[in-house]
């Protein structure tokens, strides 16, 4: 497996932007983990990869660009279409849909670049996307047009695959609230209709601890129906066992933020998972009389304040049933895009038990690259424990 941090946490969307953040922090977390590499997972706004899928020589120069700083790139973030830091995202990210010709063109795009910028040594490339779309509204033919698109982007990838002699990969990244919800969702919906040579799964640990579904059965229903994972998003969900409580809501509150879409999910005595579309609507359209989860991205290497709590576990025993079951290896790419919307210091304990809590909104360059350079160092201790370097 090789590991990464994914770039959507900066806002850049053209060129210029994206290599001034390679200086400010890509390459700073480098030398804070004093690592030989650095893997970056990066995710490139719908225009400028259009310009570089049309500029072979722009291609050739970010591909020098990321050597010169010792930076690998071996997978791609193509969910976020664009305008991924606006100061309203929520569901716009879902959009453009599978059944929306500017989605396969971006797809498609995306892996003209990464096939240009893959390390000699890398023995596949992988793209993260969305699930389709939002749930609503979704239709037969809806269906009918999400296939044809992964057809199309598969011939593409058979064509890339001819020509590099190594694959480019598709993951579907199941999501709270998406036409795609669950694993169980994706597994169904894929098994049968795609090539899984070129098409698997992205497993975002966030979203799989939001369904409260199990890790190591998740795993195991993957590659039953024929499927692997081909990247995980290594993330984490809060989680509070009473949610009812003071100190509950008071808590959450903190998390209540307006850019990102916080879905919650319940778990019922009898098993049954209830759901609410965001932060805000939890308080009136579930009972809360069992534990919930929130989708809300927080660093892995720090825990929120109690009563609150993250699900690391659930990334880990992720992994471990990857790296135990799955022959195919994964990309690992830590996905915490939330950095800049985090709650305030306070409301943080710090998980590696230093006096000073590592999380909170970033107030300058340096704490983000230190903040990020945790995190994968997390990452490397608890999931990557044999491996020496942190690599892309």
């Amino acid at each position: 497996m090789t590991i990464s941090y994914c770039t959507n946490v900066h806002p850049a969307e053209d060129l210029p932007g994206i290599l001034a953040q390679l200086d400010r922090f890509a390459e700073p977390v480098r030398r804070t983990m004093q690592a030989d590499r650095l893997g970056v997972g990066l995710w490139l706004a719908a225009d400028v990869a259009a310009g570089l899928a049309e500029d072979a020589s722009a291609r050739a120069k970010l591909a020098a660009e990321l050597r010169a700083r010792q930076l690998e790139v071996h997978t791609l973030n193509a969910f976020p279409y664009g305008g991924f830091h606006q100061e309203v995202v929520k569901h716009a990210v879902y959009r453009p849909r599978w059944t929306e010709r500017s989605r396969l063109d971006y797809t498609l795009d995306c892996a003209t670049v990464l096939a240009d910028l893959l390390p000699e040594q890398a023995d596949h490339g992988s793209i993260s996307t969305l699930p389709l779309g939002w749930r609503e509204p979704w239709s037969v033919a809806d269906e009918m047009l999400a296939q044809a698109a992964f057809e199309q982007l598969t011939a593409r990838l058979r064509e890339l695959h001819h020509s590099l002699g190594k694959p480019i990969r598709l993951a579907v990244e199941p999501e709270p609230g998406c036409v795609l919800d669950t694993v169980a969702d994706a597994v169904s919906w894929l098994s049968g209709r795609v090539d899984p040579a070129y098409i698997g799964l992205c497993l975002d640990t966030c979203h799989l601890a939001v369904s409260f579904a199990d890790p190591a059965e998740t795993v195991a229903s993957i590659n039953a129906a024929g499927l692997e994972v081909v990247k995980v998003q290594a993330s984490a969900a809060v989680q509070v066992d009473r949610p009812q409580s003071r100190s509950a809501e008071t808590a959450l509150a903190h998390f209540d933020e307006s850019r990102y879409l916080h879905q919650v999910r319940e778990l019922t005595a009898d098993g049954e998972v209830l759901a609410a579309d965001d932060l805000p609507q939890a308080a009136t359209e579930l009972p809360g009389e069992g534990p919930w989860r929130v989708h809300f991205h927080v660093p892995l290497h720090a825990q929120p304040a109690a009563p609150l709590r993250s699900t690391t576990w659930v990334l880990r025993d992720a992994v471990t049933a990857l790296r135990t079951k799955q022959q195919f290896r994964p990309h690992i790419e830590v996905e915490t895009y939330t950095w800049n919307v985090l709650p305030r210091a306070a409301d943080w304990q710090d998980a590696t038990e230093r006096a000073e809590p590592t999380a909170a909104t970033p107030r300058s360059d340096a704490e983000l690259v230190a903040g990020i350079a945790a995190e994968l160092n997390w990452a490397t201790h608890n999931l990557m424990a044999d491996v020496e370097e942190v690599r892309g």
